[in-house]
């Protein structure tokens, strides 16, 4: 179960202070899909980066099956089976897809098993098996190959998903949201993913609106989906 008590964030622009996350607490049970949405600017991203260890709170504790781990590296989260996928993946220049899927998975993947993975999230996989994760690749072909590194980790309790669906085309679009589904069928690992995408939200065990640095509703996809559309059609206020 992950765990977060309390949790604050801010950071110090121009000499004045900010408050991004806002003494936010709250718990996510064991093998749940859970999706975040709100506003933008409203601290989604950075409440992920804070369960990674990408960003350190500046108040509060973050605990992961009981384990106090708010000031652990992003590496020893890593061990403790957290993964995450960016919203904008780095590069490696000189790495190969194949040999970051075989790194991902912890040995070496046979050609066939890759293939799967880059199928899933709507690449022509063979196609893509001997390229370098660098600027020859788009932002979305990175995006993808990013999230089939995740889907890769055997080991995972915890995915955290940063819009996956950021500047990825409808077609792949479609093969991410299969893959969600089968990720949520199988009950395997906890997912945390941030998305506006309404395809995405159906797939949820769980639906949390962040706003304004603290949860704003929270409650079962029956509940709060029908508000946010509402809230969408007055006023697009969850529209990229």
């Amino acid at each position: 179960m992950l765990e977060l008590r309390h949790v604050s964030f801010q950071v110090t622009d121009n000499k004045a202070c900010q408050e991004i996350i806002k003494d936010l607490s709250m718990c996510i049970e064991d093998d749940k899909f859970v999706v975040i949405t709100g506003p933008n600017g409203g601290g989604k991203s950075t409440l992920a980066k804070l369960i990674m260890g990408i960003e350190k709170p500046t108040g509060g504790q973050i605990l992961w099956n009981g384990i106090d781990i708010t000031d652990m590296s992003i590496a020893k989260r890593a061990k403790l089976q957290i993964g995450y996928a960016f919203q904008q993946p780095p590069r490696f220049k000189g790495l190969k897809v194949k040999d970051l899927l075989s790194i991902a998975h912890g040995s070496e993947l046979a050609e066939e098993k890759c293939c799967s993975y880059l199928t899933d999230v709507g690449l022509c996989s063979k196609d893509y098996l001997d390229r370098d994760v660098d600027a020859s690749l788009s932002g979305g072909e990175v995006k993808r190959i990013e999230i089939a590194s995740l889907l890769a980790r055997q080991d995972l309790k915890l995915a955290i998903f940063d819009e996956p669906e950021a500047g990825i085309d409808l077609w792949s679009f479609a093969k991410l949201v299969e893959t969600f589904q089968k990720l949520k069928e199988q009950s395997l690992k906890s997912i945390i993913l941030i998305s506006h995408q309404e395809r995405i939200m159906e797939l949820a065990d769980e639906i949390i609106v962040i706003d304004n640095g603290k949860v704003k509703e929270r409650g079962s996809k029956a509940e709060i989906l029908p508000h946010l559309m509402e809230q969408f059609s007055d006023n697009c206020a969850f529209k990229k």
